[in-house]
């Protein structure tokens, strides 16, 4: 069953859902955030190394703009900041999950691909020794 898309100017549902958690970064971000809690700066830096700190900054203040992140300060000294899923947030869960689950079967797939063509290349070579 086909479904049309919504050229109408209005972005579509799937386009603003990719719009709050679309990127490299954000989905390792939330998905850090869901699995481990709530966490300071440097632990998602730590939990996400790949990202900069500028992207990896740039990020949570998108998130929080949309109102999937809290940004918690803690007025103490040395200053406290700590980054948590809020409830709008935590409704991303399902997509987060399904999101892992297959990349778990698409990294199995690949493996399994892999392998078969390397064995297909030995059969193959050996073979041709024969």
């Amino acid at each position: 069953m086909q479904q049309e898309i919504n050229t109408t100017g209005t972005k579509c549902y799937v386009e603003k859902t990719v719009d709050v958690m679309g990127g490299k970064w954000k989905p390792m971000i939330l998905h850090a955030l869901l699995i481990n809690g709530p966490r300071r700066f440097g632990e998602l830096n730590r939990l996400v190394p790949e990202a900069t700190q500028r992207i990896l900054t740039l990020q949570l203040r998108e998130l929080e703009e949309d109102g999937v992140i809290h940004r918690e300060v803690y007025k103490q000294v040395p200053p406290k900041v700590e980054y948590s899923l809020t409830p709008f947030g935590l409704t991303l869960e399902p997509i987060l999950v399904l999101m892992r689950q297959w990349g778990e079967r698409y990294a199995d797939s690949v493996e399994t691909s892999r392998n078969h063509s390397h064995n297909e290349r030995e059969r193959q070579h050996g073979m041709q020794r024969l």
